[in-house]
């Protein structure tokens, strides 16, 4: 356990002489005006940055827009040489990275130091598909043709990344794009810049050429969103975020008709089923529910088990949850860390008292960490919630905290039709030892990602992405480059 005065001194000691700033043509750059970046577990401001606004965003696509042609050109084999070098210093400094993510974001730190892995997966893998950016020779219709398919990069790219994992969720729009032979700006979220701002080094180690990743920080999206839809040399957008939000972004694309891919909101399903083996079962439930203090878009939101196994399952579920240690994520011990910030809490407040009085029934937590544990007020005891419904507003909102639900249900088709009842597709999770069940329910259940006994499925070589108002568009695998690059054919006369 580290005690009070370590805590601050690993602070002081990660930041001791780091300057940050608009990232662009890679030089740091200022602006008018700054923000703070504070510690959720403390409240503490960590460093204040610069606040980028609409002259930022423009210099942005000035620079990217400029480096285009080259960084187009250059051969896909030197591309995937200089993303191979920068996910090796990615893993070099995972301790570093891991710190500064943890102070930003909150994640207990064997958390940040999986999430930097994961992060430096995504420009490995798609290192290699950089590689194999195949065109095709079409039979013609005509002995005197021929046709000829191209595939070339879409152009300047905006990418829009989540706090709540701030190295993976960039990488995973950057990998694809760089290997594409895109040029790529950036905008982190305003609640955790600094984890992108660290990569911005880390591409300057590696040796990218000036303009091909620019990163602009700022706590006010309008001026920069505002530019960058104007901007006809700004083709694709690239947004994880929130359903409401990527609803406004969809409707302003279609000034200058911008390609689109977007990780949207979830509600995901995580069925038990009465043949399902019970221990990993419930640690499968436990991982998926409450990574990253259930602040995840694909993490367990409704938790439906079948009657015949409900009562031990719940049992089991409540101990393994009860005995998750809460604090701050620097602390070895942590598993749980802070929420974000107080509007998180407070709908994690809302859902519990909706819930209860509705008849569910708090089987652990149900409250906040007491005030003398609890400096900012974001602390929250891990949850769980007997008996609930799925019309209450824990199965109908997305919790986005580590509040979990256990709702009873008896027959297949019931459990498919509430599992189904959402306008959201992410992802869906369920656990059975029947072979045929296991290809019946993956089919019938409307969702991008589907584990089968299996609750963490992200991995670098399989597509991400949602149905429904979940998101267009695929991230990751042998399709997530397809994202980045346009068809062109030629027809060519003999």
């Amino acid at each position: 356990m580290l005690s009070a005065q370590e805590l601050n001194q690993l602070t002081q000691q990660t930041f001791a002489g780091a300057t940050y700033g608009v990232f662009i043509n890679n030089q740091w750059q200022g602006a008018d005006r700054t923000f703070p970046v504070e510690n959720p577990a403390t409240g503490e401001v960590l460093v204040t940055i610069p606040d980028a606004g609409a002259p930022e965003a423009a210099a942005a696509i000035d620079a990217a827009y400029a480096a285009l042609p080259a960084w187009s050109a250059l051969p896909a084999i030197q591309r995937a040489d200089l993303m191979r070098k920068a996910a090796a210093l990615m893993l070099e400094q995972r301790e570093r990275l891991a710190t500064i993510m943890t102070l930003e974001q909150g994640k207990p730190i064997s958390e940040s130091r999986g999430e930097i892995a994961y992060a430096a997966s995504f420009l490995s893998w798609f290192a290699g598909e950089a590689e194999r950016v195949y065109g095709q020779i079409v039979p013609a219709s005509s002995a005197n043709k021929r046709i000829l398919v191209m595939r070339q990069p879409v152009g300047v790219c905006v990418l829009i990344t989540p706090w709540n994992f701030p190295a993976a969720m960039l990488t995973r729009k950057l990998g694809p794009a760089l290997a594409a032979g895109c040029t790529a700006i950036c905008k982190p979220a305003e609640q955790t810049p600094l984890s992108a701002l660290e990569l911005g080094r880390i591409f300057i180690e590696a040796g990218f050429p000036p303009g091909v990743v620019n990163i602009v920080p700022t706590s006010d999206p309008v001026p920069f969103s505002e530019t960058i839809f104007a901007d006809e040399r700004v083709r694709k957008i690239s947004f994880t975020g929130s359903t409401e939000v990527g609803r406004i972004l969809i409707a302003n694309s279609a000034r200058t008709v911008k390609r689109m891919s977007m990780e949207l909101g979830g509600n995901a399903p995580f069925i038990i089923f009465d043949d399902a083996d019970l221990i990993p079962a419930v640690k499968g439930a436990v991982a998926s529910k409450f990574r990253n203090a259930g602040q995840t878009c694909i993490c367990a939101n409704r938790i439906f088990v079948q009657r015949g196994i409900y009562d031990r399952f719940a049992e089991a579920f409540t101990r393994e949850v009860a005995a998750m240690p809460v604090g701050n994520g620097l602390q070895p011990d942590s598993l749980i860390g802070p929420l974000i910030d107080q509007p998180a809490r407070q709908k994690i407040e809302r859902h519990v008292a909706d819930a209860t009085a509705h008849g569910a029934q708090i089987l652990t937590g149900g409250a906040p960490l007491p005030a003398d544990h609890n400096p900012t007020g974001t602390f929250w005891k891990p949850t769980v919630l007997a008996n609930a419904s799925s019309q209450m507003l824990v199965a109908q909102e997305e919790t986005f905290g580590p509040v979990a639900p256990l709702i009873p249900f008896s027959e297949e088709d019931e459990v498919l039709a509430q599992a189904n009842g959402t306008p959201f597709g992410l992802a869906a999770y369920f656990y059975t030892r029947d072979v045929s069940r296991v290809l019946r329910i993956a089919e019938r259940l409307e969702f991008g990602i589907i584990g089968a006994n299996d609750a963490l499925p992200s991995t670098a070589q399989a597509p991400f992405g949602g149905v429904k108002q979940s998101g267009l568009g695929r991230e990751g695998g042998s399709v997530g480059i397809d994202e980045y690059l346009e068809v062109k054919y030629v027809s060519l006369g003999l």
